[in-house]
C-alpha cells in the first residue's frame, strides 16, 4: 500500500500545523495545532476535522506552542483516544498550555455569549473544555532525544533537538518496507531555532538518508544581522533605556514559553552588569509564571554564581490574580509589564493597552512574530487607533518593534539546516510560512543546490503520494475546506469592519457641524439600503 502525506495547516501561514501520514488504512498525525490570525482563519478551529478520526492511531508533537498542539483536546472532545508522543519538557509545558487555552476559550465564549444574549443572537460553544484538555494531557507519552520510538507497527520516530524552545524537536520518521515498497525516511523540521539561543544548543538532525523533508519557512525571506548573546542584550538595553526616559510604563506582549524566560534572563544580566537600573517588573501571566517554573526545573544552571536568580529577583513580581492585574492600571512612571498574549489577541495585555496606550509616555515593546490579522500585527504595521472589547483606543504611546528576539532561524539558518541533512532524495516541502516567505526560501534553496522541481509549497488539505527516492506525486485532496483561500489574507472583513468603524467615528467627531454629520450618515444609510427618512418619521 502507498504512503500518503496530507497538509491540514501551516501552509501559506504560520499557524495550525497539522500533517497526516497515512499508510495501511491508518493515520499518524504530526502536530495538531490551533489556527491563529484573522477571525476567518480562526474559524477553521471550529470546523469539521479534515480526516477520519477513527483511523488516527497516534499523534507526534514537535513542541508545546499552541499553534502546534492546541487542537489536541478537540480530537479528545470528539471521542479520540490514543498516544501523543513528545519530549519530556514538551509534555511538562503542554500540561498547563492546553489547560490554559481551554480556560481562555471558556472565558471568551462566556463573555461573547453574554453579549449575544443581549443582542438576541445565538450562543456558541468553545472548541473544547478544560476537561478535554486534561484528558489530552493524560495521553502524553515522552521520549528522549535520539531515542527510537515505535509509534505503530509501520512507523518509528526519533526526536532531535530543534533549538527553538524548551523541549522542541525535529522528528525523523521511518516508514517500514511493505511488499515491493522499500522503507522511507521523512524529516519534519518543526520550528528551527537560531544560533546562540540563551538556553539551548544549536539544532541537530540526521546527516543523510532523507527521502522527504518538511521544512518550516517562517523567516524564509529574511536575513537577520548576526548577534551573539551580548549583542542581543545590548539591543534590549538601548530600547529599555529609551522607554524609561519617556517616563511611563513599558508594556511588553510576551509568549509564555521561551520568550518570557529569555527576556527575564537578558534583563537579569543587564541589571547585574549595571547597564540597566533594577526596574520593577510585573510578570502578569499565570501561564508564563507556570512556564518559568518548568524552565527552572529543566534548566537549573542558568544562574551566574553570586547574583540573583533571573526568575527570582526581588524586583520581579509574579501577578497571578486578576484583581492584582487590574491594579496595574494605576501604575505611573517607568515599570515593565510583561503580559500575554504575544500577538495581543487575547489575555491581560489587551487590558493594559486599553489602560495605558493613550498616554504619550507609554511604550509598547513588541518582541515577537505577529501573525497577519492579529492586533499586534496591525499595531506593528502602524495603525493609530484600535478597538479592544468594542472600545476605541488611541495609540499615543511609542511603539517599539524588536526583531532580535526570534525563536526561528532566518533564511540562511534554514538553508544551512536543510543542507546539513544531506541530499534529499525525494521532495522538499515548505510549510509554516507566509506565502512570500515560502517563495523566497524556495529560491534560496534552489540556489543552494536543491532541485527546484522537487520543492513543493502545499496548499491547505493538499495530498501527496510518497515513494522512497522519488519526487512526491500530487493527488486530489480528500477534502477541501472553503476557508482555504482566506489563509493567506493579511486582513479579513472583520479587520476592515473595525477600521471602518473607527474611521466613521473619527469623521463624525471631526466634522465641522451637525449638517455635515447628517449628510455623511445619509450616504452610509443609502449605501446600506436604510431609508433614513422613513426611520426618522417612525421615531417622531
Amino acid at each position: 500500500m502507498s504512503v500518503t502525506l496530507s497538509f491540514h495547516g501551516a501552509v501559506g501561514a504560520v499557524t495550525g500545523s497539522c500533517y497526516a501520514l497515512e499508510h495501511r488504512g491508518q493515520i499518524v498525525l504530526v502536530e495538531c495545532g490551533l489556527f491563529q490570525g484573522t477571525k476567518s482563519v480562526r474559524a477553521l478551529n471550529y470546523g469539521p476535522i479534515p480526516f477520519d478520526l477513527k483511523t488516527v492511531k497516534a499523534v507526534l508533537i514537535t513542541h508545546a506552542h499552541i499553534d502546534h498542539c492546541g487542537l489536541l483536546p478537540k480530537l479528545v472532545a470528539q471521542g479520540w483516544k490514543g498516544p501523543i508522543f513528545c519530549t519530556e519538557p514538551t509534555a511538562d509545558l503542554m500540561d498547563f498550555m492546553l489547560r490554559d487555552t481551554a480556560q481562555i476559550q471558556e472565558f471568551e465564549v462566556d463573555r461573547l455569549n453574554r453579549r449575544n444574549r443581549r443582542r438576541g443572537r445565538p450562543t456558541v460553544e468553545p472548541i473544547y473544555t478544560a476537561a478535554d484538555a486534561k484528558a489530552a494531557v493524560g495521553m502524553l507519552r515522552t521520549a528522549a532525544l535520539k531515542e527510537r520510538v515505535g509509534v505503530v507497527d509501520w512507523l518509528t520516530a526519533r526526536f532531535w533537538n530543534a533549538g527553538h524552545i524548551l523541549g522542541a524537536a525535529s522528528i525523523e520518521l521511518e516508514v517500514a518496507p511493505d511488499g515491493r515498497e522499500t522503507a522511507q525516511r521523512l524529516m519534519v523540521s518543526g520550528d528551527i531555532g537560531p544560533a546562540d539561543k540563551a538556553f539551548h544548543d544549536d539544532p541537530e538532525g540526521p546527516a543523510e538518508g532523507i527521502d522527504h523533508l518538511i521544512l518550516e519557512s517562517t523567516y524564509g525571506g529574511r536575513i537577520r544581522p548576526p548577534l551573539d548573546e551580548r549583542g542581543r542584550q545590548a539591543v534590549l538595553r538601548d530600547a529599555l533605556k529609551a522607554a524609561i526616559a519617556r517616563g511611563g510604563p513599558i508594556l511588553m506582549p510576551v509568549f509564555a514559553i521561551e520568550r518570557t524566560q529569555e527576556l527575564l534572563y537578558d534583563l537579569d544580566r543587564l541589571i547585574d552588569r549595571g547597564e540597566l537600573p533594577d526596574i520593577e517588573t510585573f510578570l502578569d501571566s499565570p501561564l508564563a509564571i507556570r512556564a518559568t517554573e518548568a524552565f527552572d526545573r529543566h534548566l537549573p544552571h542558568v544562574n551566574e554564581p553570586g547574583t540573583p536568580h533571573p526568575f527570582r529577583r526581588k524586583s520581579l513580581h509574579l501577578v497571578m490574580e486578576a484583581k492584582a492585574s487590574m491594579k496595574l492600571a494605576r501604575l505611573r512612571g517607568p515599570a515593565l509589564i510583561m503580559a500575554g498574549s504575544g500577538m495581543c489577541d487575547a489575555g491581560r495585555i489587551r487590558e493594559h493597552m486599553a489602560d495605558h496606550l493613550w498616554r504619550p509616555e507609554t511604550t509598547l515593546m513588541i518582541v515577537g512574530y505577529q501573525a497577519p490579522g492579529t492586533l499586534g500585527r496591525l499595531i506593528a504595521d502602524g495603525v493609530k487607533r484600535i478597538r479592544i472589547h468594542g472600545q476605541q483606543v488611541e495609540i499615543a504611546g511609542h511603539v517599539q518593534v524588536l526583531e532580535t528576539y526570534s525563536g526561528h532561524a532566518d533564511a540562511a539558518g534554514l538553508v544551512a539546516w536543510a543542507k546539513a541533512r544531506g541530499q534529499v532524495a525525494g521532495t522538499l516541502f515548505l510549510t509554516h510560512g507566509e506565502e512570500a516567505e515560502r517563495a523566497a526560501l524556495a529560491e534560496r534553496l534552489a540556489g543552494a543546490g536543491f532541485d527546484p522541481e522537487r520543492i513543493e509549497r502545499p496548499t491547505l488539505d493538499q495530498r501527496y503520494r510518497l515513494k522512497a527516492g522519488a519526487a512526491a506525486q500530487r493527488l486530489k485532496p480528500a477534502v477541501r475546506r472553503a476557508e482555504a483561500k482566506q489563509i493567506a489574507q493579511p486582513k479579513d472583513w472583520h479587520n476592515r469592519y473595525a477600521a471602518v468603524s473607527v474611521a466613521l467615528a473619527d469623521a463624525l467627531r471631526d466634522a465641522p457641524d451637525d449638517a455635515t454629520r447628517a449628510r455623511l450618515l445619509a450616504r452610509f444609510e443609502k449605501a446600506l439600503g436604510i431609508d433614513g427618512a422613513q426611520e426618522r418619521k417612525e421615531r417622531r
